[in-house]
């Protein structure tokens, strides 16, 4: 028998989490929606990335930060859960990063991709 698996992680801005999708070509949509699951389970999630076997993958808040929730015999993504969950992970911090920087005055300077996936940003902020 197949369930529903919470994994939590340290996404706690929606915003972000979407953009970081949409960075990666994820296909998502809006909530609250159900997220479909073994035997006509379901369970609510603010995002929610429908896959094509009718078991979707969602992000859940619980009170404290968006958790994976999904039923993982069906997972059907490009790649492992943990591969996932770690590339939405840097985009998230990136745009984290920015929104931030941005609200305190900050511009990037320069952003460097590294050939090893990791992102280097210099931002810099004029004072008078």
């Amino acid at each position: 028998m197949s369930h529903f698996s919470n994994i939590k992680t340290q996404i706690r801005n929606l915003t972000s989490l979407q953009s970081a999708l949409t960075d990666l070509g994820v296909d998502w949509k809006t909530g609250p929606s159900q997220v479909r699951g073994y035997q006509g389970q379901t369970r609510t999630a603010e995002v929610v990335i429908e896959q094509e076997n009718n078991y979707d993958v969602g992000f859940a808040w619980n009170g404290k930060e968006y958790e994976l929730v999904a039923d993982l015999q069906y997972w059907q993504q490009p790649l492992s859960v943990e591969g996932f969950l770690n590339r939405i992970t840097q985009r998230y911090a990136f745009h984290t990063v920015m929104n931030e920087t941005a609200k305190q005055g900050f511009q990037v300077a320069q952003q460097e991709n590294n050939q090893d996936g990791s992102i280097r940003l210099v931002v810099q902020r004029w004072s008078a």
